[in-house]
């Protein structure tokens, strides 16, 4: 996993709890927590960290991994404005997933592994993403779209019809967006 994650986890945890509570978890986790943008890491240290964030709060793991995405769209959306700001809502910036979003990833990180979606509308209108990754962190896809439907001032709730941690080969997000009163 690329390392612009565990800095943006330590932003977001330093952020919400203070400088400690990253400490903390890195002990708890027996990490050294020395992470730089543009290197590679383990897997399982992104889950180490989250395994002992889930227990220090008493919290499952999933929660952590969706607040970890929700509270990590402030911080992407001031270091890449520009691939917020030429949207005025959720669903068209999540379309750009695939075509803008993880093509620029891979420019500046030509190594990256990222997830791949495929998009299609329900018979409802609400957008659904199949995501296919071997890292299986739908959850964080999840808070990456909250957090998004944050900063464009929108709601949105989901359905998870199909899930690789319930055995099927892929997520299955159903979004339904909608503005914030």
């Amino acid at each position: 996993m690329k390392g612009i994650i565990f800095n943006l986890l330590e932003q977001v945890v330093t952020d919400a709890h203070g400088a400690d509570a990253w400490d903390d978890l890195l002990e708890r986790a027996g990490l050294d927590g020395a992470y730089t943008s543009l290197g590679n890491y383990p897997d399982d240290q992104l889950f180490a960290l989250v395994g002992a964030a889930s227990a220090a709060l008493d919290l499952p793991a999933d929660d952590v991994v969706r607040w970890f995405g929700r509270s990590a769209i402030p911080l992407l959306a001031g270091q890449f404005p520009d691939f917020f700001s030429g949207h005025d809502s959720t669903k068209p910036f999540v379309l750009t997933l695939n075509d803008v979003i993880h093509t620029e990833v891979r420019k500046i990180y030509p190594d990256a592994v990222v997830p791949v979606f495929d998009f299609s509308t329900t018979d409802n209108g609400r957008l659904a993403l199949a995501y296919h990754s071997p890292r299986q962190l739908c959850q964080l896809a999840e808070g990456f779209i909250e957090g998004a439907a944050e900063h464009y001032g929108e709601t949105v709730t989901f359905e998870q019809p199909a899930c690789m941690h319930r055995g099927d080969d892929h997520c299955l997000i159903v979004c339904a967006f909608a503005r914030s009163a």
